[in-house]
């Protein structure tokens, strides 16, 4: 698997599970609060970059889909390549983050 995954597929993804009764993937927003208060994607959860080694285990499935975003998809790169050290081989970064997502996806989205 790849370590990141385009907004085009993440999108196709997206629409499959609403298709689909089973949850096919998590959807991890890796940014501060402020970040998340200005602009989210739909369905996802917040866990701060800096939070992440104390609560990954703890609050995610390590066989799990994971697809982590950031702004600009720079941390949340960072955030998979460690997850990925801890055995979730499942993890994604969304390329180009929230702002890729806002201009090729979602223009409703605010960008910041």
């Amino acid at each position: 698997m790849e370590y990141e995954i385009s907004v085009q597929d993440f999108q196709k993804l997206r629409e499959q599970e609403s298709a689909d009764t089973a949850e096919q993937y998590c959807l991890l927003d890796v940014r501060e609060p402020w970040e998340a208060e200005t602009a989210t994607i739909a369905g996802s959860r917040l866990i701060s970059m800096g939070d992440i080694p104390s609560r990954a285990q703890q609050e995610l499935n390590p066989d799990m889909h994971i697809v982590a975003y950031c702004h600009h998809g720079q941390r949340s790169l960072g955030v998979v390549g460690w997850l990925r050290e801890q055995g979730f081989q499942r993890a994604q970064s969304l390329a180009g983050g929230i702002d890729a997502w806002s201009q090729l996806v979602d223009p409703s989205i605010p960008r910041y």
